[in-house]
């Protein structure tokens, strides 16, 4: 089973992550972030990775520490269960359609981190969670994941479809990114070796 536990404790949260790449989908998600645990969920079922986070933050202050930690132990907890890479696809896109919304993702698992955003929202909060945290779970999990990632709004007027269409879209090219290559077996997907 490719699938992998981490937690993560400092004096602004304390995160429990555990991921299984060759799941159905299935979450179990508490992060005291009512917004972000709907698009966590999206996450999981879109990517079909089963995934758990369990979260308690200084929530008091704002959602920033919370989200952004998930985001770095989340991509953590993706780099273990690859392990190696041997066999994966490496890279996958997917161009997502959600009502008044599209939005397009390009990823590779390179263990080179970069982010690409070229996601305005149309407002600053969807309820009470900030639209810029979006980016800041993006920015973490392509950091801590090893994530070339590029997510970019083709166009969007809500800025719920915009948020969820980019959780989706980017779960799409996951799944596709970390699927075994039936004819790549035992094979890394690099002529440089190493990944």
């Amino acid at each position: 089973m490719r699938s992998a536990e981490i937690t993560r404790n400092t004096n602004e949260t304390k995160i429990a992550v555990a991921i299984n790449l060759d799941g159905t989908g299935r979450s179990e998600i508490k992060t005291g972030v009512g917004f972000f645990d709907h698009m966590l969920d999206q996450l999981a079922r879109h990517s079909l990775i089963d995934l758990s986070v369990q979260a308690q933050g200084d929530l008091h202050i704002d959602d920033h520490h919370t989200v952004e930690d998930v985001g770095i132990a989340l991509g953590q907890a993706l780099t273990r269960a690859l392990g190696d890479k041997k066999g994966i696809r490496r890279y996958g896109h997917f161009r997502l359609a959600m009502d008044d919304t599209q939005v397009a993702c390009a990823l590779d698992l390179s263990a080179r981190p970069y982010l690409v955003w070229q996601v305005p929202f149309t407002a600053a909060k969807i309820g009470s969670f900030d639209t810029e945290l979006v980016r800041e779970f993006f920015q973490a999990l392509a950091t801590h994941g090893g994530i070339t990632l590029h997510v970019d709004l083709i166009h969007g007027l809500n800025s719920h479809h915009i948020a969820e269409a980019a959780f989706k879209s980017v779960a799409r090219a996951l799944r596709e990114a970390v699927e075994p290559d039936p004819r790549m077996a035992g094979v890394l997907p690099s002529t440089k070796g190493a990944l």
